[in-house]
């Protein structure tokens, strides 16, 4: 699915009050300074965080259009739509919003090779710090979490 051209990004966010905006039924996102806010995705059924991504207006929009994983890529600074390239496509099944409206949670099942980091771990969150760990001793280091690897990002992306 590509974004269509003529699709327009959310209408502005009506003006409400902080009752309105953490009790009522509008949706009425808060978005940062820099245009965005956070969506942090699940599995839908398994729970497991997958990624945190960031979503502007209009790739809000078109998931919420679409009913897939749209985002705002703050790095490359480009519309980025989920597994275009992979074709680890994130069908979405459930879009909450917190309280005050300036994050989401996504619930989603994966296409594709069912992965959804780019390096073809199933999750992006496939390591832990450990605790307890003091800067001053070195490198604070990390470990495994589990979770497995399902495609070689090489064979995918055609680049070590």
């Amino acid at each position: 699915m590509t974004a269509d051209p003529a699709s327009p990004a959310l209408a502005a966010p009506p003006t409400l009050s902080k009752a309105d905006r953490e009790g009522g039924l509008v949706f009425s996102p808060k978005f940062g300074p820099d245009g965005t806010l956070t969506c942090v995705t699940v599995d839908a059924d398994s729970g497991q965080v997958l990624m945190v991504g960031h979503m502007n207006a209009e790739s809000l929009a078109l998931t919420i259009e679409t009913g897939e994983g749209w985002y705002w890529s703050r790095s490359r600074q480009e519309l980025w739509h989920k597994g275009a390239t992979s074709g680890n496509v994130q069908k979405v099944t459930e879009l909450r919003v917190d309280c005050d409206q300036d994050a989401l949670v996504m619930a989603v099942r994966v296409e594709g090779h069912g992965a959804t980091c780019h390096t073809g771990q199933v999750s992006c969150f496939y390591r832990r710090v450990p605790l307890g760990q003091r800067a001053a001793d070195g490198p604070v280091r990390l470990e495994h979490a589990g979770g497995e690897r399902r495609f070689d990002p090489s064979d995918v992306y055609g680049k070590p």
